[in-house]
Formats: structure tokens, sequence, C-alpha cells
């Protein structure tokens, strides 16, 4: 449902989020999650142009996080870097003689799409980074091999 680009994005600023105060540079983002360093940088600057990320050049430069993760919903990543999250896109047909009835039945899965469409949006501008993280810390405890339990 989510195109790849936005999926990237959201992966490489949940890797900065995993330590916000730290400079992380593109190399480093891109060797953690298996991605080209070209494509990441372009992300990154789309990213930085929305103001969702700070950039500092030099030896000890790189992205971090300009606002909390708490602060980052999903939808704000992906405008940044696509043009919308998109539901897979029906088009209806053109109506051609008789044809009637099946025009009908595209326009209502058309108007279906519009629908999940906005749901879509609705949903992810109410799913923070901070969300995503948690559920990364989580996962990652679950993966542990004490099965993520935390003992004393």
């Amino acid at each position: 449902m989510l195109r790849r680009r936005g999926l990237q994005a959201i992966k490489a600023l949940l890797e900065l989020a995993l330590a916000p105060t730290a400079w992380h540079s593109v190399n480093d983002l891109a060797r953690a999650q298996e991605l080209p360093a070209p494509m990441l940088e372009q992300l990154m600057l789309r990213l930085r142009r929305a103001e969702l990320v700070e950039a500092r050049r030099g030896r000890h430069g790189g992205y971090r996080l300009l606002r909390p993760p708490a602060a980052i919903p999903l939808a704000e990543i992906l405008q940044a870097v696509e043009a919308a999250p998109t539901t897979t896109a029906v088009e209806p047909e053109a109506v051609t003689g008789d044809r009637q009835e099946g025009a009908a039945a595209d326009q209502v899965t058309a108007a279906l799409e519009r629908r999940l469409q906005r749901a879509l949006v609705r949903e992810l501008a109410h799913i923070s980074l901070e969300d995503l993280l948690y559920d990364l810390h989580s996962a990652r405890a679950l993966l542990r091999e004490d099965g993520g339990l935390l003992l004393g």
C-alpha cells in the first residue's frame, strides 16, 4: 500500500530516532538499512527540505532528527518523499455501448478507492515515528534469545 520510497524514508528516520542526538552519515544509514547510499541521499535531501531532519557537513556531520519522534507523523514523512500514500489504484473504464452495468460497478470501485485513500491518510496522520520506534524496540526484544524478558 505504501510506496518503496516512503517505506525507505521511514526506515531511515527510525534509524535516526534510535540515537536522536547523534549525527548519522548517509553511508552509515545506508549500511544499517541495506539501501543504496545515492538513493538514500536523495531521500534525506527531501526530508531536510520538509524540515524533518537537519544536516551538517564535515567529517563528523550527517543527519539527525529535527524534532522528537513523537512530533513526526508518518503522513508528513510520506508527504515529503512521495506524492501521496496510495492504495492500489483502480481506474474506471470509459462507458462504451452496452457496458453501462460494468461502468456503474467501475464507478463504485473508484469511489471505494477514494474512500480508502482518505482513511489511509487519516490513519497515517495519527501514527508517529515514536509509535514505530516503540514497535521496533518490541520486535527486537522478541528476537532476543531470552524471548525479550528483562530479568533483574
